[in-house]
């Protein structure tokens, strides 16, 4: 069996954690606690701006040792410097609260986006 491509979530809030693991995996991503994960190999970042103290300074270490996979930063209220720096890092930002499903769109935008091995998808496929 193929190994699945995971977006691995980069949060310090356990509850929130659990809630987007629980929400994506019921729209059909496969997801995991970036905790313990390599993450350049995975199909996705989505971190929070709180994660490890600054989770926009944790995604540029990553993008500084090669990562390349498609990041989404969530934050409250983003600054306009906030902003620069997440474009700089090739972020795109999501802004907390989540109450709609702008997370999910946009993980459908950058997975659709993104050319993958057939073999690998990073979203199960989905009935007709």
């Amino acid at each position: 069996m193929a190994a699945t491509l995971s977006i691995l979530l980069f949060m310090n809030d356990a509850g929130l954690l659990s809630s987007l693991e629980f929400s994506l995996s019921l729209n059909g991503f496969a997801v995991a606690d970036g905790s313990s994960a390599d993450p350049s190999a995975a199909a996705a970042l989505v971190i929070d701006q709180a994660a490890r103290g600054d989770g926009l300074a944790f995604l540029e270490a990553r993008r500084a040792a090669g990562c390349a996979a498609p990041a989404v930063l969530l934050a409250t209220n983003p600054t306009r410097a906030l902003r620069q720096r997440a474009a700089a890092a090739d972020a795109i930002i999501v802004e907390k609260p989540l109450l709609g499903d702008e997370l999910n769109q946009v993980l459908d935008s950058i997975l659709n986006a993104v050319p993958r091995n057939a073999a690998d998808p990073s979203r199960k496929p989905q009935p007709d």
